[in-house]
């Protein structure tokens, strides 16, 4: 590890194994709804590896409970986009795991496969990382 990784906390380091194991687990999926769920599951656990690097506490105090996506915004406004995107698939990842196999396509599942890769080698890139001290 070089001294860029060890500048990033220990649950921030774990977030972001959690959203390789994650796609690891999507591209394993048997159906385009788990593959979409799991891989929607790792674009969260990539913002949340942000918001742990770059939130304070006060920044989540609100008198209403904040999503991930509206967090992440307001921590890493270069990231809006990807969070509005993100974001705007929370209801089918829901539907996905309530079990409605006919919530998504397979084509979206791979879809939002390929953006949570890459989004997860953005905000790795975001963080410091470079792609030689990526950790599987």
């Amino acid at each position: 590890m070089t001294v860029v990784a060890m500048r990033l906390s220990a649950p921030t380091l774990r977030l972001l194994a959690a959203a390789r194991a994650a796609l690891r687990e999507a591209d394993r999926a048997e159906t385009p709804a788990e593959r979409f769920a799991t891989a929607h599951l790792a674009a969260l656990r990539s913002a949340a590896a942000v918001l742990a690097d770059r939130a304070r506490p006060s920044d989540a105090r609100s008198r209403r409970p904040t999503s991930a996506w509206v967090l992440l915004t307001a921590v890493a406004p270069e990231l809006g986009e990807w969070a509005a995107y993100f974001a705007a698939g929370a209801d089918k990842r829901a539907a996905a795991l309530a079990g409605l196999r006919t919530a998504v396509t397979a084509r979206e599942a791979d879809d939002l496969l390929r953006d949570a890769r890459t989004f997860l080698a953005l905000v790795e890139t975001t963080l410091g990382l470079l792609p030689t001290e990526r950790a599987g």
